[in-house]
């Protein structure tokens, strides 16, 4: 078996405060997190054996009754999130051999929980560890009025620990968002957001480093170059300049020695991509936000650049300052593809997998010049659209079907690309060729070949050994086709 040793960073972290909260993505290692603060606080010597901790960790000093509440596992859905509370919390009291009063209210039995286990140990401490503490919320964001009432039971709850700091040693909650104290934790002054801390950098996550120095062969073995995996895995980052391989992607790699798609398994946020596609977006990236953004996730008012990047979809590349803000992009190829072929579904395409089959001929069709193809296939895109997204956005729907289409065939799309006399609608570059693309919404073709040559956004393909294709399109939006099209 291998693994990289987190155990460092881990003992820094508790260190460093009582009061924690990190967000991070599906799919990278923050139940692992957990699951190994159980260990250490549980005193599994033996566990740590040749790791950082198993020499400066003090397990039998620092042993301590931990209360380990699993939102991912349970049952809530089934039973309602509040007959789920109580259960976790009877398990929890089995395991840490206290009885809890029978009838009390799930706030109550949970202070009850964490006096009593504090109370059948020496140092009056517990250790509460929460994982996917957001899970029965962000599981309904396709019902806000579910995941609202979600949110109150869960504010009562946590409101539990504002008075429990006489019986804590350590409080660490995970999750996928990062909810705004006001709407969750309005009581918990003194929780710590490490989402966007040096501290948790590379807590979670495999470091290029790490990836080299405990995975070494395994990347011999495979077909393809360093820089190759790379761009394809590596790329997260929240702050400073180190990034980070998602450990679910790059050990499937490993595993299978074939660069493929493995975090679409995790899900994509169906949810944010409907909105997008309502609105005809398809620039997600890159973008500018403020940490206050990043770090804060409001029901009332959902903002998709937030879900994003706490979903793993976007991730930091710069960091800027007076005030604090952040360029935000794709973190991979990846995560680029994922999201944009479920991007493509919501457009009308069907499943993901149907989109990437309709691509994957337009780049054929795109490499062998074959036009005809290429504007088939547009047009059937375009004709899959739902009646209410075409109704309320037709001409950027229109736009936004055909970039984001090129962009998921793997070409060397652009969209808006400038030049010193205007911006070219979409450039599109295969081996052979590169195209010049001009939409228009109504006009005429001519006047489409016309304004590419007269503000010349050819121009930057001078000296390409490929050959220039300039090509018009107009587009009828009420029989959603193109009606007219040419080439130069």
């Amino acid at each position: 078996m291998h693994y990289v040793d987190k155990t460092e960073h881990i003992c820094r972290m508790v260190d460093a405060g009582s009061y924690l909260f990190l967000s991070r993505p599906r799919r990278f290692g923050k139940s692992l997190t957990v699951s190994t603060l159980h260990e250490l606080y549980s005193g599994s010597a033996e566990l740590f054996e040749g790791l950082w901790a198993g020499a400066h960790w003090g397990f039998a000093e620092r042993r301590t009754p931990v209360i380990w509440l699993q939102f991912a596992s349970s049952s809530f859905q089934a039973i309602g999130l509040v007959d789920a509370l109580n259960r976790i919390l009877e398990a929890q009291a089995r395991k840490l051999g206290v009885t809890l009063s029978a009838g009390g209210n799930y706030p109550g039995r949970f202070q009850e929980l964490i006096q009593r286990a504090a109370a059948s140990h020496p140092s009056g401490k517990v250790v509460i560890l929460v994982d996917e503490y957001d899970k029965p919320i962000i599981g309904h964001l396709d019902d806000i009025p579910r995941a609202e009432a979600n949110r109150d039971i869960l504010k009562t709850f946590y409101s539990v620990l504002k008075d429990a700091d006489p019986y804590v040693e350590l409080v660490f909650i995970t999750g996928v968002s990062a909810f705004s104290k006001v709407s969750l934790f309005s009581d918990l002054n003194n929780l710590q957001n490490l989402t966007l801390h040096p501290l948790a950098y590379t807590l979670v996550g495999i470091t290029q480093t790490e990836l080299e120095r405990d995975f070494g062969p395994q990347l011999d073995a495979t077909d393809f170059t360093r820089e190759q995996v790379k761009h394809w895995y590596n790329g997260y980052a929240w702050g400073a300049h180190e990034t980070v391989y998602n450990p679910w992607s790059i050990l499937q790699f490993l595993q299978s020695g074939q660069l493929d798609n493995y975090w679409s398994d995790s899900g994509t946020p169906t949810f944010v991509t409907q909105l997008l596609a309502k609105d005809a977006e398809f620039h997600i990236a890159p973008v500018t936000a403020r940490q206050t953004d990043l770090t804060s996730f409001n029901l009332a008012n959902l903002n998709p650049v937030a879900i994003l990047f706490q979903g793993g979809y976007l991730t930091v590349k710069q960091e800027l300052h007076d005030p604090k803000r952040y360029v935000l992009d794709y973190p991979n190829e990846e995560v680029r593809q994922t999201f944009l072929e479920a991007l493509l579904g919501d457009y009308g395409f069907g499943k993901p997998g149907s989109a990437t089959i309709r691509v994957n001929r337009l780049y054929e069709a795109f490499c062998g010049r074959d036009l005809d193809a290429v504007i088939d296939i547009i047009d059937a895109s375009l004709a899959g659209v739902p009646n209410e997204l075409w109704a309320k956005k037709s001409e950027a729907m229109i736009h936004a079907i055909v970039h984001t289409t090129f962009t998921v065939l793997g070409i060397y799309t652009r969209s808006k690309v400038s030049t010193s006399r205007g911006r070219a609608d979409i450039v599109v570059e295969v081996p052979k060729y590169v195209y010049v693309i001009e939409l228009k919404i109504g006009g005429t073709v001519a006047e489409a070949l016309a304004q590419i040559e007269a503000r010349g956004y050819a121009t930057p393909y001078v000296d390409d050994a490929r050959e220039v294709v300039r090509i018009g399109m107009v587009f009828d939006v009420v029989r959603r086709k193109v009606s007219d099209w040419a080439e130069d």
